[in-house]
């Protein structure tokens, strides 16, 4: 399995915007995506309120390619958050199951 980290830094002042999105949109399209085992997303804390963040697991490599494409290790940018982010970020692992 695949485990997806991926992160987001917020434009200032579109936190409650991208919180909107991140909620309303981001989690249930990840909770409904086939090929994903699970799904933890990360809103925003106090002390970081511009960050986000998802951890996926996903089957294998060729779900996650299934729904990003070949280019798996380029963030995928849904048109609605593209003016409200200013960087992402995102690393994938070999999930060790303990």
């Amino acid at each position: 399995m695949i485990m997806r980290i991926f992160q987001v830094v917020t434009r200032p002042g579109k936190e409650e915007a991208f919180g909107r999105f991140f909620h309303e949109t981001a989690i249930p399209l990840m909770n409904g995506t086939e090929g994903i085992v699970s799904v933890l997303p990360g809103a925003s804390r106090p002390d970081s309120p511009r960050e986000f963040s998802f951890v996926m697991v996903w089957k294998d490599l060729d779900a996650l390619k299934a729904f990003v494409g070949d280019d798996y290790k380029t963030p995928h940018i849904d048109p609605a958050e593209a003016e409200l982010v200013e960087s992402r970020s995102i690393k994938h692992y070999d999930l060790v199951e303990t």
